[in-house]
């Protein structure tokens, strides 16, 4: 049978990240996210509002950039798979929880610094060697709601769309 376990989620930060140490002296950094959806209810025509909260674990050398960039309130794009994590309380009680492991995460603008320029995405991949996204000017894509991408070889065609 094949498994497939991967999530991508886009919420705000609901605390500060925090840094710490695993004894293989790997950094593992976490943080909690939420992420909002607004739908109508169709019994009573409201529009209701539900919050999903989720734990984030970021590992190695991301998880340093994340403990420096990233604060309570900041808005991310999160990639990575789901982990369920199970104890027993001090009661004795089993409880449980999903929380995602990271692979990438890409810092999405927030406040007066989503104003510049400059205020495309930051992306910070986990064990990757690859160049970070590249930034698209916003008057660019402004002054005709579409941004021309050009395709490197063998990626480029002559197709109509």
């Amino acid at each position: 049978m094949a498994n497939y376990n991967r999530i991508i989620m886009m919420g705000n930060l609901t605390r500060d990240p925090e840094v710490k140490q695993v004894t293989s002296g790997q950094s593992v950094c976490r943080f909690g996210l939420a992420s909002n959806r607004q739908f109508k209810n169709k019994q009573t025509g409201a529009m209701v509002q539900e919050v999903c909260f989720v734990d984030v674990d970021v590992w190695g050398p991301q998880a340093e950039v994340c403990k420096q960039y990233l604060a309570k309130g900041r808005s991310v794009l999160i990639e990575g798979r789901l982990k369920l994590d199970s104890w027993q309380d001090a009661d004795g009680n089993k409880r449980s929880k999903h929380s995602i492991v990271a692979d990438r995460v890409t810092f999405l603008g927030a406040g007066a610094a989503a104003d510049s320029d400059d205020a495309g995405y930051d992306d910070f991949s986990a064990g990757r060697q690859e160049e970070p996204v590249k930034k698209v000017s916003s008057r660019a894509a402004a002054s005709t709601g579409e941004v021309a991408l050009k395709d490197d070889a063998p990626f480029e065609d002559d197709l109509p769309f």
